[in-house]
């Protein structure tokens, strides 16, 4: 009986106490969300199942990216074959940086083919490479990576993405392999006729790379839009190629893919009686050799 009497005594109370005073009775220690503290790293990331063996993060298998993300992988170099020598001014640790396979260990043959486009702005560190890769079974790739080329030990706020192209795709790259901008001086600087030669100071510097099993062969056509436009049709290509995969990548090409204007700029050039002369200042590239890129000071899209 004292415990029937305890209850209804304590029902008594809660029925003539407050609603603040009714919480003292029901009042319980507040539950500990997520893993307790002090918990390891490796432990929190998968609490509260039992914490993996640290061996199996260096030995067990991990899922393989697919063959959008190294279209020439698992090759072997046969006999007589050699890997390809690219004088493009980056060392494969830089692609590394970047999350693509350096263009040194990449063995492809017949009609294979693999067109690259990095563009550097003097205005901004928003730095882009895009990457269009065209194999012997038609299928046609790509590869494109975005992000801040400045200031710290990697590429901050880096993004990327592997992607194939639609089938039909392949006839397009393959009939810029013989444009003649892959036959034109690596360096070169705009002449008008009767004006002084054009020093270029702000703009943006694009560096094309074609590979075959032929070998490799890049130019550089920076700043001034007559520049720009004799590789027009190659740049609108394969920066056209890239875009629509992703709404970030975009933002950085917010005119598109249209170099009308520098096409229009070569054009006259040529008409008018101008020409693209060798650079006689261009010195013979070497990685890492680029200098520091300055923090931006604002914020300013790469327009083509």
């Amino acid at each position: 009986m004292p415990a029937i009497r305890r209850a209804l005594l304590m029902l008594t109370a809660l029925a003539l106490a407050t609603p603040a005073d009714a919480q003292f009775f029901f009042r319980r220690k507040a539950p500990t969300i997520g893993p307790p503290e002090g918990t390891p790293p490796y432990e929190a990331e998968v609490w509260p199942f039992p914490p993996p063996d640290p061996k199996s993060w260096w030995e067990d298998k991990w899922p393989k990216p697919g063959e959008e993300a190294d279209p020439f992988g698992g090759r072997r170099i046969r006999r007589g074959e050699r890997l390809p020598a690219v004088d493009n001014g980056l060392d494969p640790s830089t692609y590394r940086l970047w999350g693509l396979m350096p263009l040194q260990w990449q063995v492809i043959r017949g009609d294979e083919m693999i067109i690259e486009v990095w563009t550097r702005p003097t205005g901004s560190v928003r730095q882009t490479v895009t990457r269009v890769s065209v194999r012997n079974d038609d299928r046609v790739f790509v590869q494109a990576r975005a992000g801040l080329a400045c200031c710290e030990a990697g590429i901050a706020r880096r993004m990327g993405f592997d992607k194939e192209l639609p089938a039909g795709s392949a006839d397009r790259f393959r009939s810029l392999r013989e444009h003649w901008v892959w036959k034109s001086p690596r360096d070169v600087r705009v002449a008008e006729a009767g004006a002084a030669e054009a020093v270029c100071v702000e703009g943006i510097a694009y560096d094309l790379t074609l590979l075959t099993p032929s070998g490799a062969r890049t130019v550089r056509r920076a700043c001034d839009l007559a520049e720009v436009g004799e590789a027009a049709e190659v740049l609108e290509a394969v920066i056209g190629a890239s875009l629509g995969q992703d709404p970030r990548y975009d933002l950085i090409f917010r005119g598109g893919a249209d170099f009308s204007t520098a096409r229009t700029a070569y054009r006259q050039l040529i008409e008018t009686g101008g020409q693209l002369r060798p650079d006689p200042l261009a010195r013979r590239r070497v990685p890492d050799v680029a200098p520091a890129p300055q923090p931006e000071t604002e914020a300013a899209p790469t327009n083509p």
